[in-house]
């Protein structure tokens, strides 16, 4: 293979000669040395034109002396010395290919992009300037990124915070021109705006229009945000269409079919009026809140429209792909502590999804807020590009790519552990431990790593995990040891034992996780929380807003024990609490938090939604058990209980939510499919007493009787249902009557 002591460029064409300035800058970033341009016979790294190759092709042809980049534009060449970047080491200070890579490329999907809007939501985007977002595309383009999404002003106004240095559709039009330079195609996500007539919306669109020098697509979303109906969504479109199309020919529309939340027929009517095939619509994007699943979409659009994905590859919960997307069991604790938008390597999930999804779409463009999700777009993008691409291949060129110097096996071994470390509770996870020790060996191994924000945003993750693992750890000891006081009438010294500090390592690691945001955010504009570094809020990749919120029952007991000493029976009062989640062998208790729904022995209806609460810094105050963090919504529940032996009827109860429509009239609940409740949110019979000792604000419990007539030798099947509202609630106890 070629051993590049020295490199010596020949460029062909004016597109040629722009794609060897950027190879140039990169590597001399990598070498101190910027390579020479030189003649065609002189060259050992050529770039050469090739108009049969297309747009979003490459050729690369190496031998022994050099190596060669056929493209036919600027694209196309970004596209192949990306390739060679993810292929190449320093070997005692000088870049060698670890393959051969000579081949053509193509890819499979024809989009293949990421939304880096600016606006106030990112947890990175909104600090950015022009030269952070031109060396983000470049990066992008690595992994074969061929559109990027921006964003203008949401409402017509702009929303400008303190960080963002430019205003928002000055800088969409600077951005469009970049993009243009690297011929990276340009779509904008333009929700439509309440209070506009169809006329104002398309004249004020098409202003804007006007003035971005490069624009490929529109993406107007139904829904998320939207609440116009079908009919009036479709007629917005193909006028603004006719307005994009005025000064963008060959601009296309894209809307998507999310679907407004408070309009169930929303989907129905938008496939209504896609059968009438207006011209003016090119293709149809699905994403969160979608009004169909991906196949059946599929099958109900007319086969005239292409479908767009919007992959969510930037949220762990309350979203459309939760960590554990299949069964939405990511433990309570680490959603705690790390909430929505942390740094989530999940390149084995996204994987999966990308193969359930691949066969409908013509590609996709990801829906992310920052730099957080930074693998998964690489990921993506690379299985956008090569479908059936090995995933630790594609993690060995990101390491080698970004991480240059670094033994890149463990690099890719380091970034895979981190999606190991979210599996089951951190107490019970060992692999947390050996990930963290892996990341300070690398942390003190590679010290030029320092400053580079994709490996500090690893390392943060990884102290992350090892304070929360450890931190449940030492509490959860303390909850045992307290509770041995407690049965003995010891309350005094159960509160001092609850009240322990932790150990030095604790308070090192943790220090660190606030230094590492700190650095994080001047080297490329992370915002950790909200009074420093401007967050737009606690569960936009502002960790350390949630990082220290409770994961275990510590916090809520020394209040309870605070509350029992009020109580006319303070040892009698604090046995309960402690009990509170126990009952007999012939009686069941069920938390979705502590539980999981793999226990229901079923599996539920439709796309269920975990309405999170413990990553609430207003919400997990000490005064919620971890037995509610989790709020289960559907509109149906379904459980399999076995083992009710009592001889008598049992009393089911539910802690709900308390969140109720007056207008609800068909809440039911069945066992055996006996109705043993119907009628208005919740019914059943209240607890006053139970709530205000055992539960947190904005819960309430009903209770309702199981006749012991519908138990069949001890079994039941259990349905909750409500087709309106669905059911909200976050345990349940069948108890005797």
């Amino acid at each position: 293979m070629v051993n590049f002591k020295k490199f010596k460029i020949f460029a062909e064409t004016e597109q040629a000669l722009k794609a060897a300035e950027l190879f140039s800058l990169e590597i001399k970033d990598r070498t101190g040395t910027e390579p020479s341009l030189c003649s065609k016979d002189e060259a050992n790294f050529l770039f050469v034109a090739d108009d049969e190759i297309s747009r979003d092709g490459y050729k690369i042809d190496c031998s022994k002396d050099s190596v060669c980049i056929s493209a036919s534009g600027i694209r196309g060449f970004i596209f192949g010395f990306g390739m060679f970047l993810r292929k190449i080491v320093p070997v005692c200070g000088v870049p060698v290919l670890v393959e051969d890579i000579s081949g053509s490329y193509n890819p499979d999907k024809v989009i293949r992009g990421h939304q880096i809007g600016y606006r106030t939501t990112p947890n990175t985007y909104d600090a950015w300037s022009y030269d952070d977002y031109r060396r983000y595309y470049l990066d992008m383009m690595f992994f074969g990124t061929n559109t990027v999404e921006h964003i203008p002003y949401e409402r017509g106004v702009s929303k400008r915070n303190r960080l963002m240095k430019y205003d928002e559709e000055e800088f969409l039009v600077r951005a469009s021109s970049m993009a243009d330079e690297f011929d990276l195609d340009v779509s904008l996500w333009h929700p439509n705006n309440d209070g506009e007539t169809v006329e104002f919306a398309a004249e004020r669109r098409g202003r804007l229009y006007e003035t971005v020098p490069r624009l490929d697509v529109v993406f107007p979303p139904g829904g998320d945000p939207g609440e116009f109906s079908a009919d009036e969504f479709v007629l917005r479109c193909k006028e603004i269409s006719k307005a994009l199309k005025k000064v963008h020919p060959n601009a296309q529309m894209w809307p998507s079919a999310q679907q407004p939340h408070s309009q169930p027929a929303w989907g129905e009517d938008f496939i209504a009026e896609m059968e009438k095939q207006p011209d003016e619509i090119d293709g149809v994007i699905t994403g969160p809140n979608h009004a169909f699943d991906l196949e059946t979409l599929r099958r109900r659009l007319p086969s005239k429209y292409p479908i767009r994905l919007y992959p969510d590859i930037t949220h762990n919960v309350r979203c459309e792909y939760p960590v554990h997307f299949d069964r939405d069991d990511w433990h309570f604790a680490l959603t705690t502590g790390l909430s929505r938008e942390c740094t989530n390597p999940r390149p084995r999930e996204y994987r999966l999804i990308h193969r359930l999804t691949r066969r409908y779409v013509v590609g996709s463009v990801s829906y992310s807020e920052g730099i957080t999700d930074d693998v998964n777009k690489m990921v993506w993008a690379d299985m956008d590009f090569f479908p059936d691409c090995d995933l630790r291949t594609t993690l060995l060129d990101y390491a080698r790519l970004f991480f240059y110097g670094a033994d890149p096996d463990e690099i890719a071994d380091g970034i895979l552990a981190l999606e190991l470390n979210w599996q089951c509770d951190p107490a019970e996870n060992p692999t947390i431990d050996r990930t963290f020790e892996t990341f300070e060996l690398l942390n003190s191994k590679y010290t030029f790593l320092a400053d580079n924000w994709r490996f500090l945003q690893l390392l943060m993750r990884a102290k992350c995990d090892w304070v929360l693992r450890h931190r449940r750890l030492f509490e959860l000891n303390l909850i045992r040891l307290a509770e041995k006081e407690i049965k003995s009438g010891n309350l005094v010294t159960a509160k001092e034992i609850l009240d322990a500090d932790y150990d030095e390592q604790y308070k090192k690691e943790r220090a660190d996780i606030t230094a590492l945001a700190q650095k994080l955010f001047a080297l490329i504009g992370l915002q950790s929380d909200i009074e420093n570094y401007c967050a737009d809020n606690w569960e936009r990749g502002a960790i350390l807003e949630t990082i220290d919120l409770p994961v275990t029952d510590r916090k809520w007991l020394l209040g309870r024990l605070d509350t029992a000493y009020n109580s006319t029976d303070p040892v009698s009062y604090i046995k309960k609490i402690i009990n509170r989640n126990k009952v007999r062998s012939d009686e069941y208790y069920f938390s979705v938090a502590l539980n999981g729904l793999e226990e229901c022995g079923v599996l539920q209806n439709g796309e269920i939604y975990m309405n999170f609460q413990g990553d609430r810094p207003n919400v997990n105050t000490g005064e919620m058990p971890v037995a509610m963090f989790k709020v289960y919504d559907n509109l149906t529940f379904k459980c399999k209980v076995g083992g009710l032996d009592y001889n008598g009827d049992y009393k089911l109860k539910i802690t709900y939510m308390s969140k109720k429509s007056d207008s609800s009239a068909h809440h039911k609940i069945t066992a055996n499919g006996y109705i043993i409740y119907e009628g208005a949110q919740f019914g059943g019979e209240k607890d006053e007493e139970f709530d205000a000792a055992m539960l947190a604000p904005g819960f309430e419990t009903a209770s309702y009787v199981i006749p012991k007539s519908v138990i069949q030798n001890g079994c039941i099947d259990l349905e909750f249902s409500e087709p309106d509202m669905g059911v909200m609630f976050s345990e349940f106890r069948i108890t005797h009557e």
